[in-house]
């Protein structure tokens, strides 16, 4: 898979990810409500330090253990098997998932980037999509160097602020921009992406 594949794939794995409700969500509705659109770019730079400092943790501390035939193609295997699960239950759930705006949650303490941090860090969906998909793509990018690795995370980090700021637009001008016809055929068709993407991880995985 060439650099800007990468990009192209992590932006779109992002941004399916960041498309079904969760704790930021909820965290990034509610702020939101209280602090303006800030507060959707403000959680994004919290989740996005966590990311970024993990991604150098993957490089620095597990690099040479990462690059091994064997352990990339355990990665690949792992990796391509959860996203193939994400992808079913992202394309289920697309038949009834709604994208309510009217949720709330109790105020970030610390502020909204301590509150990117530790919503992420504290979320095992989070830790298990990092331990598997994340470690399998930062393991790809690695063939490119730095530069790969640099647009697999920023492919990723730009899903996710282009989806929590449109939600904090959304949420400040009161009302909803998306009908939810149009949401859950685009949760639909990023996990029919998800499966597939997954068929080329696992096919990967085999390769080493």
């Amino acid at each position: 898979m060439g650099p800007w594949a990468i990009f192209a794939t992590a932006f779109t794995v992002g941004l399916s990810g960041a498309m079904m409700p969760g704790p930021l969500l909820t965290m990034t509705i509610g702020e939101s409500g209280r602090i303006g659109f800030w507060a959707g770019p403000l959680l994004v730079l919290g989740h996005g330090l966590l990311e970024l400092a993990l991604v150098i943790g993957l490089l620095f501390g597990l690099g040479g253990f990462l690059a091994k035939g064997s352990v990339a193609g355990f990665i690949g295997l792992v990796g391509g098997a959860f996203l193939l699960w994400m992808g079913r239950e992202l394309w289920l759930g697309s038949r009834t998932q709604v994208l309510d705006l009217e949720g709330g949650s109790t105020p970030a303490k610390g502020g909204p980037i301590l509150a990117g941090i530790t919503i992420s860090a504290s979320n095992p969906y989070w830790l298990m999509w990092w331990a598997t998909i994340g470690a399998a793509y930062v393991n790809m990018a690695l063939g490119h160097g730095t530069k790969g690795v640099a647009l697999f995370l920023g492919g990723h980090l730009f899903a996710d602020l282009a989806w929590y700021s449109l939600i904090a637009a959304a949420v400040t001008a009161g009302k909803n921009f998306i009908s939810p016809r149009v949401y859950r055929g685009i949760l639909g068709l990023c996990g029919l992406f998800l499966m597939a993407l997954a068929v080329y991880f696992i096919y990967s995985g085999f390769a080493f």
